[in-house]
């Protein structure tokens, strides 16, 4: 059985390089009773962007108003952490386990974030870099598309 839950990962893996490869928004597979369907954001929807006020380099009165100098914000610093694939979101091994990670949990390279199941199989997804969980974006059992962020997390 495991053989086959590998299988079909690394099918599903595949086909994810197959449609960053040939620029693919969507594709589905079907074969018998199985049924793959992956969806990403399609090239041509870009964030819309907006003209922001003027501002002067130290603070300063803009237009007849004072303005002040925006302080930086604490959300400049963080990383997402982003699904590798389209699933269900799983922050601990079992129901009635404790959640993988927390906010304030320092992770490195190789702890295990959380899992993702695709197709029946179990992914775990490490965290890839060293920080600190800022904020957890997802909840159990949340229905999870590629490159949706899942974590916040304050680098080293």
């Amino acid at each position: 059985m495991a053989e086959k839950k590998r299988l079909d990962l690394k099918r599903v893996r595949e086909l994810i390089d197959l449609m960053i490869k040939n620029d693919l928004v969507e594709i589905e597979v079907v074969d018998g009773d199985s049924k793959v369907l992956l969806k990403r954001p399609q090239p041509g929807h870009a964030p819309v962007m907006m003209q922001a006020p003027m501002v002067s380099a130290g603070g300063g009165v803009v237009g007849g108003e004072q303005i002040q100098q925006p302080a930086k914000d604490e959300s400049d610093d963080l990383v997402e952490i982003t699904s590798p694939i389209v699933g269900t979101f799983y922050a601990s091994p079992s129901p009635d386990s404790k959640p993988f990670v927390k906010s304030g949990l320092h992770v490195d390279e190789d702890t295990v974030v959380c899992i993702i199941e695709a197709m029946k199989v179990m992914d775990e997804i490490k965290a890839q870099m060293g920080g600190t969980i800022v904020e957890i974006l997802c909840k159990a059992g949340q229905a999870i598309e590629f490159g949706q962020p899942l974590f916040k997390v304050r680098p080293d």
